[in-house]
């Protein structure tokens, strides 16, 4: 009995830490087509029903990550997937700096450290079309981006200063129940690179600074595609090993059908 009873707590154990992090803040997006505004003339594409998550991953939890991963620690991480940026604001393999907030999304993590997060829990970043999907939500209305206040205010996040040092959950959830989508940092996604609109390198941009402010897109003349402009040039002009201080990320997860 003694026996049974131990293996019925290993295996609660083992799903709880299988799916640590944030798979009860998940919600459910029920997908549809439409057009996104910047840099696919117009064509429609169609999203499937998934599940995103609610907010940004955290400092917190990917300290947790890093501590269960260790080839993904700042001293380990090979230099292929990372660049020296990697995890710099961390003062050791295990903790980030004092200055950090835990609750603050966690930003220097190159595109192949968020994809491996992900899939440790069994989930994958969102591809570009289901995240512009949901980010043209707002709190009443699932494809705001007529509105002019929407947009207007979309801009505003986009031209403060340090806003990845805010904490989660402080911007108004959309109509989906997502948060953070704008406000607080830029965003990995699966296929970031399947856009190429400002060359190879991110030498186009200089420095993080200049990806985080409204005069990014100084070209854009719709005040609809003008902050798209500005998500498409910055996926753009990344590489998968980058690490930058407003680049962070969320993991979406695939909805099973009936006949799966």
């Amino acid at each position: 009995m003694k026996t049974k009873v131990f293996s019925l707590l290993l295996i609660c154990f083992v799903c709880q830490y299988l799916t640590y992090g944030q798979t009860e803040d998940m919600v459910l997006i029920e997908g549809s087509r439409y057009i996104p505004l910047y840099g696919r003339d117009s064509t429609v594409v169609e999203v499937n029903d998934f599940k995103m998550d609610k907010y940004p991953v955290t400092v917190e939890d990917f300290e947790l990550f890093v501590k269960e991963n260790s080839k993904w620690r700042k001293s380990n991480a090979i230099k292929l997937f990372t660049d020296k940026s990697y995890l710099s604001n961390w003062k050791n393999d295990f903790e980030s700096k004092d200055s950090t907030k835990s609750k603050s999304p966690i930003t220097y993590v190159s595109w192949f450290a968020a994809k491996a997060y992900c899939e440790c829990q069994n989930k994958r970043l969102p591809t570009v079309d289901e995240w512009e999907y949901v980010a043209m939500a707002d709190e009443t209305t699932k494809d705001a981006r007529i509105k002019p206040t929407y947009n207007e205010r979309i801009l505003s996040w986009y031209e403060a200063p340090r806003t990845n040092e805010n904490i989660i959950g402080e911007t108004p959830k959309n109509v989906w129940g997502v948060y953070d989508l704008h406000g607080l940092v830029w965003e990995w996604t699966l296929d970031f690179n399947s856009v190429l609109i400002t060359g190879e390198s991110r030498k186009d941009v200089d420095k993080d600074s200049n990806l985080f402010c409204g005069s990014a897109a100084v070209n854009a003349t719709d005040l609809m595609n003008y902050a798209a402009f500005m998500r498409y040039a910055i996926r753009g002009s990344l590489k998968a090993k980058y690490s930058m201080k407003n680049l962070g990320f969320r993991c979406v997860q695939d909805v099973k059908t009936e006949s799966e």
